[in-house]
């Protein structure tokens, strides 16, 4: 006989039922960040459960960075702002199971960086230039770790100028989890100083770019500036697909 095999039903446990409706609650803004749940001894009433129960569904809304309760604390739990955290676990556990390559995640990057550059050169204040000008100033001053901080607060500049919340989360979450993925290989580099002057230059070439509201060209030099950081450390196949991106 042919058609679906079904698989034998699982119980569902009740704490996942608590998570489910909590989860609802935050996505609905029926719950908004900060507001508080209520205390364990009501949320037992209200679900009609188990202390324990209680305890292990809010473990886990705490795990997912939806809440954050304190052990003791006679308030309930309080709800969380949005944070990235979970959208990074589960990309670094894509890439790290081999279904994200390093080359698909550069090329995200290079996409990302790229749109986010087009935004700032038309929203960027002086107080963004004047961030990002700081940012590149540290990185000429710093030595191989703070080189990489400093990276990082520019482009996080970059990102909160284009003033899109979403384009700042998944720059923020795919870089570190291509840094991450390569931070060896990079630091094996045996020019580390040359990488570090070109990468300035490119920066200082951004900044220029953005003063001037040329999109366009801030663009070109991010998506350049990420094939010649990265294309080294990339298969030869792999390779091909980043440079699609630059034409």
């Amino acid at each position: 006989m042919g058609g679906p095999r079904f698989e034998p039903v699982r119980t569902v446990r009740a704490y996942e039922r608590v998570v489910e409706q909590i989860e609802e609650a935050v996505e609905s803004g029926a719950l908004t960040p900060g507001e508080r749940l209520p205390s364990e001894r009501e949320l037992m009433v209200q679900f009609s459960v188990s202390r324990s129960t209680v305890r292990e569904a809010l473990r886990v809304l705490q795990a997912r960075g939806l809440v954050r309760s304190r052990p003791g604390d006679p308030n309930g739990a309080e709800v969380l702002p949005f944070s990235p955290v979970a959208l990074k676990k589960s990309m670094t556990t894509l890439a790290r199971v081999s279904e994200l390559s390093l080359g698909e995640l550069v090329q995200f990057r290079m996409v990302m960086d790229a749109a986010a550059v087009l935004l700032a050169a038309h929203r960027r204040t002086e107080e963004h230039l004047a961030e990002m000008a700081a940012a590149v100033e540290a990185m000429k001053a710093a030595d191989g770790a703070g080189f990489g901080a400093a990276d990082v607060a520019f482009h996080d500049a970059v990102a909160r100028a284009g003033g899109n919340k979403l384009v700042e989360v998944c720059t923020d979450v795919v870089r570190a989890v291509v840094v991450g993925l390569i931070e060896d290989k990079l630091a094996q580099t045996p020019d580390q100083e040359a990488l570090m002057r070109r990468s300035v230059a490119h920066h200082e070439d951004v900044i220029a770019a953005l003063r001037a509201g040329d999109g366009p060209l801030a663009a070109r030099l991010t998506r350049q500036s990420m094939y010649d950081y990265y294309a080294g450390h990339l298969p030869a196949e792999e390779r091909a697909a980043l440079r699609a991106l630059l034409e």
